[in-house]
């Protein structure tokens, strides 16, 4: 299985499930809290429980109560000999140290929902100076000139850029008024309504805060000079979140295909103006970009006027023969964007590819590059990747700092967006011959590394629109949606979500839907292939002839696995039980595809990066 898009600044290599497991490196719930906020739980309560003596090494531990029952959770950490510290508030738990022997049995206790080991987290700066940071959003926007933008007037004002990822979180430089539309939540979250359109991955939200974050404090008109608050390439752009992927990325190439097309069909809808489509995901499909259904959908994007930016992927560089690049980004007729590595100063002239980013070769390479390396955006607290890479990737309580093509592809949308305002009618094609004209050739890289070099905004500035971009052949969309997901898969169970067949169950017939995707009618009313999506959330449909709307999932017991801030204990998250007829009273059970049921295991990531998280081994 292979992951694109990004590397989260923490290991050597793109990070996702498998890596994990081939590390061992089990997942940890990591809390990052301001030490301003944490108020002392005070020790006196007396416990009614009774006491059982426990032994073994005192162990901090992080524990999650159920709602309303704080005092309860307290009074079995007492009774079992333990001591209560630091509120976690948002959590609902706290901080408490425990005889080791009796982690087993507090996992069951009264008013325990949740406890796993509390993993300490790298002291943070407490005066982070975004100027000297050559990762940070500020560096990022001199670096790339749209500072220079920002001065001429030009702050994406207007522009919407559809990010087709694992959400968004409501963290400050995502919630001022107007900032984030959702669009529907396609993930197999978009069931529980505490999930819905919420990135509990943590990808999205460090994307759309590169794309175009913008801090409640800062001022508009002021943004070039602003050292303090938290700004993206194109600070008034319209961010529109179509979810996607799931708390571990978890998604199938199908959903992706119907977040396209929702997106191409709902471009004009009031308030949106989607001009640019952000795309982080692909696979390695190895079918012709000219039949393959993925790359297709994203040309009916671009033939609609909505400028296409896709990651190359981090499967590094091979040789000048052999390309790396992902699907779509393979598809000559859109976007695709690789790595650029600053090597920790302001200027230019000592910019290089990083060894990570995906190459080409004379037939296919990446269009340009951008800055990849050591990307500081907003953190998503809670989230699967806060929880398990906080201590390496986290830069304050607010930002996180992560490396790869994804985040390349986050600053061209947001260049997209600044150059589209200031030439409202430019077409995807020409703004593609725009950027890539005025970019930078980086000394001593190939041009299957860095395409037409980085990404230079200053000079896209002055620069006439004229001609477009050159086109190759058009794909026809007619290969096969197996081929699509190349080695990239959705597991559960040890059963693989294969063949024509979309994560609902339902025949895939990609001349059928090439020609639906081209008319601009693959979804009507919700429906999308055949399946009811009801704009949001999935209702009535089945996987091979199970319905999502019986009895149970599978009636399985989900243990020992975190969730968003919480972990599972037995069969309850955050207090909830979850087994027996329904999940978040929404039921999804029997559910199957190939006649195998999903069992209650984890997804395997499907197409995601989930990448590097600043390990000192990270960039290699």
């Amino acid at each position: 299985m292979h992951s694109i898009g990004l590397r989260w600044d923490f290991g050597a290599v793109d990070v996702d499930p498998r890596v994990l497991h081939e590390r061992q490196r089990p997942a940890r719930v990591i809390l990052a809290v301001v030490a301003a906020l944490l108020l002392v739980l005070a020790a006196a309560a007396t416990s009614s429980a009774s006491t059982v003596s426990y032994g073994g090494k005192p162990t901090s531990v992080i524990v999650v109560a159920g709602p309303g029952q704080m005092t309860s959770a307290v009074r079995s950490i007492e009774a079992a000999g333990g001591k209560v510290g630091t509120s976690l508030s948002i959590i609902n738990g706290f901080q408490a140290t425990v005889p080791a022997d009796a982690m087993v049995d507090l996992a069951h206790a009264d008013g325990v929902a949740g406890i796993s080991v509390d993993s300490r987290l790298q002291p943070q700066a407490a005066s982070y100076d975004p100027t000297s940071d050559v990762g940070s959003t500020y560096s990022v926007a001199r670096i790339t000139g749209a500072s220079n933008y920002w001065n001429a007037g030009y702050t994406g004002a207007g522009v919407g850029v559809a990010v087709i990822d694992s959400g968004v979180a409501p963290v400050d430089g995502l919630t001022s008024p107007g900032k984030v539309v959702n669009g529907p939540d396609l993930s197999f979250e978009s069931q529980a309504p505490n999930l819905q359109y919420l990135d509990t991955y943590g990808h999205g939200t460090h994307m759309a805060g590169i794309i175009g974050g913008r801090a409640n404090a800062a001022v508009p008109g002021a943004y070039t000079n602003d050292t303090t608050n938290f700004l993206g390439m194109a600070p008034d752009s319209t961010i529109v979140s179509v979810k996607v992927a799931d708390a571990h990325g978890a998604t199938d190439v199908s959903q992706v295909i119907a977040a396209i097309d929702w997106v191409v069909q709902h471009r004009n809808d009031p308030g949106m103006n989607i001009r640019v489509l952000n795309l982080s995901y692909g696979t390695d499909s190895a079918q012709s970009y000219t039949i393959d259904p993925l790359a297709f959908a994203a040309e009916q994007a671009w033939k609609s006027g909505i400028f296409v930016v896709a990651a190359t992927g981090n499967a590094g560089f091979e040789n000048i023969k052999t390309s790396s690049m992902m699907d779509p980004a393979y598809d000559p007729n859109i976007m695709a964007v690789g790595a650029s590595d600053s090597m920790g100063t302001l200027k230019t002239g000592d910019d290089t590819v990083p060894s990570f980013s995906s190459t080409g070769n004379a037939a296919r390479r990446p269009d340009l590059v951008a800055p990849g390396a050591h990307i500081t955006s907003l953190r998503d607290p809670g989230s699967y990747i806060d929880q398990t890479y906080s201590s390496t990737g986290a830069v304050t309580d607010t930002l996180f700092r992560g490396s790869g093509t994804s985040q390349s592809t986050a600053v061209v949308s947001g260049a997209a967006a600044l150059v589209i305002q200031q030439h409202p009618g430019i077409t995807p094609g020409q703004l593609k011959q725009v950027l890539t004209s005025s970019a930078t050739s980086l000394k001593g890289m190939l041009r299957e590394q860095q395409g037409a070099g980085e990404v230079n905004l200053a000079k896209a500035l002055g620069v006439k629109v004229g001609g477009a971009a050159p086109t190759a052949a058009w794909s026809t969309g007619t290969g096969s949606l197996e081929g699509a997901r190349g080695s990239t898969h959705l597991v559960a169970d040890g059963v693989t979500l294969s063949g024509e067949m979309d994560i609902f169950g339902m025949p895939f017939d990609s001349t059928a839907m090439a020609q639906a995707e081209a008319a601009g009618s693959s979804w009507s009313d919700g429906t999308w292939n055949g399946s009811k999506w009801s704009g949001s959330s999935w209702s009535g449909s089945s996987w091979s002839g199970s319905s999502w709307s019986g009895s149970s999932w599978s009636g399985s017991k989900w243990s020992g696995s975190s969730w968003s801030s919480v972990v599972w204990t037995d069969n309850a998250w955050d207090g909830s039980k979850w087994s027996g007829s329904s999940w978040n009273g929404s039921s999804w059970s029997g559910s199957s595809w190939s006649g195998s049921s999903w069992s209650g295991s984890k997804w395997s990531t499907a197409g995601w990066a989930s990448g590097c998280w600043e390990d000192p081994t990270c960039m290699g």
